[in-house]
């Protein structure tokens, strides 16, 4: 099994979502990035991970404003472009896709929806933004793809974001909120001949950190997919 991964712009944080996939599985994990131009290795992948990271530039949503708090220093628009581009490829392979932080982001603008560029109240960003990562309480909902891969209605998750979704995008559901009513989830709103797709906002590949790496909303996603991308390819 080949999973595509898109580079998170570090080693380390990388690693973490080689070994999280990979977990005691026969798994092949192949790094895309626009350093690598090297969008043609998704041929080869049954699966498509969109990984967290720097923001996305403005401009993919429709957003002249670069100067927001907490934009960061320097964009990195040809990570933007290539992975827009990879994303619309994987649609078209219709091979299971999971987005995570800001790769739900990507594929929400990818889309046509939008951003909050900044969660602006200082309170509830220290809820959601942190090195290392916060946790917080979300609430799912049912019915919806999420639910029936974590088997409850709520639970507990890690977050390390400034921006949220804020116009949801065509043909897109939230499928779980934070207490504050901020989108922690996307999948298709319409699933008939459709691959599977799913977004979070949070970082299962993180969730060892807090010893919840066997929660469902960490181990159940990745389980989850793995078990899609088997199906895709029988």
């Amino acid at each position: 099994m080949r999973i595509g991964l898109t580079y998170t712009g570090s080693p380390e944080k990388h690693q973490f979502y080689v070994d999280w996939l990979s977990e005691g599985k026969e798994v092949e994990v192949i790094l895309l990035s626009a350093e690598q131009g090297n969008r043609h290795e998704l041929q080869h992948c049954q699966a498509l991970v969109l990984s967290g990271g720097r923001d996305i530039h403005p401009s993919f949503y429709g957003s002249t404003r670069t100067d927001y708090p907490g934009a960061p220093a320097d964009f990195d628009e040809a990570r933007d472009s290539f992975e827009m581009d990879i994303f619309q490829e994987a649609l078209e392979k219709k091979i299971p896709v999971l987005g995570i932080c800001r790769g739900m982001q990507l594929i929400n603008i990818a889309c046509k929806g939008t951003l909050v560029q900044d969660l602006g109240n200082k309170d509830l960003e220290s809820i959601h933004r942190g090195n290392p990562d916060k946790m917080h309480h979300v609430l799912i909902n049912q019915p919806s793809l999420l639910f029936d891969i974590a088997g409850k209605p709520d639970g507990r998750i890690n977050s390390a974001h400034h921006q949220a979704v804020q116009k949801t995008g065509e043909g897109l559901a939230p499928n779980a909120v934070s207490d504050e009513g901020i989108i922690e989830g996307l999948e298709w709103k319409n699933k008939s001949n459709k691959a599977f797709l799913l977004g979070v906002q949070w970082h299962p590949e993180r969730m060892f950190r807090f010893g919840l790496q066997n929660t469902p909303l960490s181990k159940n996603i990745r389980e989850r997919f793995l078990i899609e991308i088997n199906k895709n390819n029988s």
